[in-house]
């Protein structure tokens, strides 16, 4: 009976989660159902166990998503993210409109704005330039989706991501991790997904398809949209209505500035600064007993988005109408989404804490492959149930973070790979329909799954699979590089 509560319990969030149902509502939920049907003591599980993982994630994990919110909102409101993407689309022109979407999504999304508040701002920007290039609507999602939530939110070594922050303390990483595989599997993605987009162009065009403007739905963000796509990122879409926007719009230099300060003082933090100076007082038992090794990717996350948060606010103080209003909705984007994590981990560790998972578990780690294939199973699975990168990792990590880890000693095998596999891995199968980011993003696009959703299947699910298997392959013949 116990397998079939695990089961259950999962079956019951992945559908109250479709529904739009609130995570922070479902998680425990499904979690006691488990717990009950295996025979377990369910309030011992609700508050001894299911509570403190929660807590553990958000105590550990909210700093990055509070900063992430604030500099999020900042450019956005400051007009920084319509400034580059204004002069990418104009320099490239119509005739390369799908390229020019493309690149606009993936600078801003490396540089550490959130996919949500960039969507808000491409969105728009994308309706223009396919109408005056006469390209279908319905290809706007797939655009902006390969340059915003595929080679930018797990790949690309050096973007601060949650995607790729998440499996830094349990393997010791940073967001460097496997840079030359990262760089590949992103290689990968751009090209392949840029072919399919243009041979979609095309066939469009041979087809006599064009922009159409009549077949637009509703963009209103509804409550069900919102707490799906709150469950799937950093970023709580509600606040997206509140501040203010600048009137004027910074200089590109000025707008791009702080887009490169996060790259930069991430490289300097991980890879140059932190290792060099001592840090053995961290092994003393008040500050948790950890090493620099296991807090260093996240402080450099930190230090890096807090450099370029105080860069937004000193060169374009004059712009925001409401500097508090701003800094307020960008810290209150941060709560829904943290908590909504966290009550997923919490699930996964009352799941874990059942006896029958012993059994899920031997099963996972005994998959034929070794430690990657079963890592890239167990992360796949998870984010495609929950409809969330970050969510799914979070519970594998959470549950079998340290098994991995000594398996990979086991094998020989760098721990920089097994954090590319896991964000790469990830983000493959979390696209599914039902994903808050797929959502949102159509939503807020006016179209549907019927009309977008095939494309969009094509460029953020097949492109990031073609990586993942490419990044298996050439890291198990050659190693991490």
């Amino acid at each position: 009976m116990g397998l079939v509560g695990i089961l259950l319990g999962l079956a019951l969030l992945m559908w109250l989660a479709y529904r739009g149902w609130s995570v922070l509502i479902v998680a425990p939920v499904a979690a006691l159902l488990a717990a009950a049907i295996s025979g377990e003591p369910l309030l011992a599980h609700w508050t001894q166990t299911f509570m403190p993982a929660a807590g553990r994630f958000v105590t550990q994990w909210f700093p990055m998503f509070l900063l992430g919110g604030l500099f999020g909102k900042l450019m956005d409101d400051s007009g920084s993210i319509t400034s580059i993407a204004r002069f990418l689309t104009e320099r490239l022109g119509t005739r390369r409109t799908i390229l020019s979407v493309v690149l606009a999504s993936a600078a801003v999304t490396y540089g550490g704005v959130s996919v949500f508040v960039a969507f808000f701002v491409l969105v728009p920007m994308a309706k223009e330039m396919f109408q005056a290039a006469n390209i279908p609507r319905r290809l706007m999602p797939a655009t902006i989706g390969l340059g915003a939530f595929t080679f930018t939110m797990s790949a690309m070594p050096g973007t601060p991501s949650v995607n790729n922050a998440i499996p830094m303390p349990y393997f010791g990483t940073t967001t460097f991790a496997a840079p030359g595989l990262g760089i590949i599997a992103s290689i990968i993605i751009f090209i392949i997904g840029m072919w399919w987009l243009r041979r979609a162009e095309a066939a469009a065009r041979r087809a006599g398809e064009g922009y159409d403007r009549n077949s637009e739905v509703s963009s209103s963000i509804n409550e069900t949209v919102r707490m799906q796509a709150t469950a799937a990122g950093d970023f709580d879409p509600a606040e997206f209505q509140h501040g203010k926007h600048s009137a004027s719009l910074p200089l590109f230099a000025i707008a791009a500035l702080p887009l490169v300060v996060v790259i930069c003082t991430n490289f300097l933090m991980s890879l140059v600064v932190l290792p060099r100076l001592d840090f053995s007082f961290l092994a003393k038992e008040v500050w948790g007993d950890t090493t620099i090794g296991a807090v260093a990717g996240v402080w450099s996350v930190l230090i890096a988005l807090g450099a370029a948060t105080l860069t937004v606010v000193i060169f374009n103080y004059r712009r925001f109408p409401a500097l508090r209003e701003s800094l307020d909705a960008g810290a209150a984007s941060s709560v829904m989404p943290i908590l909504m994590i966290g009550s997923l981990v919490g699930f996964g560790a009352v799941v874990a804490a059942l006896p029958a998972f012993a059994d899920v578990r031997d099963a996972l780690l005994a998959i034929g492959g070794g430690p990657l294939i079963s890592l890239t199973i167990s992360v796949n699975a998870l984010a495609a149930l929950t409809g969330t990168a970050s969510g799914g990792m979070a519970i594998v990590l959470n549950i079998l973070g340290d098994t991995f880890l000594r398996l990979a000693a086991e094998h020989g095998i760098d721990p920089a790979l097994m954090h590319r596999v896991t964000t790469i891995g990830a983000g493959t199968l979390d696209a599914l329909p039902h994903n808050g980011t797929v959502l949102l993003l159509l939503q807020i696009s006016g179209l549907t799954h019927r009309e977008s959703y095939f494309d969009m299947v094509m460029t953020v699910i097949v492109t990031c699979i073609i990586a993942l298997a490419a990044v298996l392959v050439l890291g198990t013949v050659f190693g991490s590089f």
